[in-house]
């Protein structure tokens, strides 16, 4: 019944133009935009694509971030991956703590279509290491940080990527994104 159905784990992620995704001290403010507009870039088209998501994936500290944003992630099933205690706020979150490859094989890939990992830099350089991500859409920020917590840091070995698409933003942003280039899947 559920086997059927083909997964897709995508990693989204936000970098500077040096690819660290926070600075050491993890915070994330010069993600704000400066105001200033590229003209020829289009507007936000994130409605459409939030809506399609069925299950998003997250570390302890992207969890403990989101709870003091405000929780973006609405009702959207949520797998926090842990091994810390932390408090269950919300119905639609769920704690996992064990092995990567079979989260994603048993327990999403059977569950969710569209998943999305939105972070942290360990757990998404962990789930690209085993070959668990099949799609990355990266949002590069115009700001240069010279140091902090690195996008890909080890990543393990060599993967090549397919360019699907490019956005430019008016807020000056860009969105780059990329399909595994082997056949492998989740499920």
């Amino acid at each position: 019944m559920f086997g059927a159905m083909k997964s897709t784990l995508t990693l989204h992620v936000v970098s500077s133009l040096d690819g660290f995704i926070a600075k050491k001290d993890n915070s994330v403010s010069w993600m704000d935009s400066s105001g200033d507009v590229y003209e020829r870039g289009v507007t936000d088209d994130g409605a459409e694509v939030l809506q399609s998501i069925d299950c998003y994936v997250l570390g302890a500290r992207t969890y403990e971030h989101a709870l003091q944003l405000g929780w973006p992630y609405g009702d959207t099933p949520t797998i926090v991956v842990t091994h810390r205690k932390l408090p269950s706020t919300r119905k639609s979150v769920e704690f996992y703590s064990g092995d990567l490859k079979k989260l994603v094989s048993e327990i999403l890939a059977p569950r969710y279509k569209n998943i999305w990992l939105v972070g942290g830099a360990i757990l998404c350089q962990s789930f690209l290491r085993l070959g668990l991500v099949d799609e990355i859409r990266w949002m590069i920020a115009p700001v240069i940080l010279g140091d902090g917590l690195h996008l890909f840091g080890d990543s393990g070995m060599e993967q090549k990527w397919q360019l699907k698409n490019v956005v430019a933003y008016k807020n000056n942003f860009v969105k780059l994104s990329y399909r595994r280039q082997s056949t492998d899947s989740l499920a």
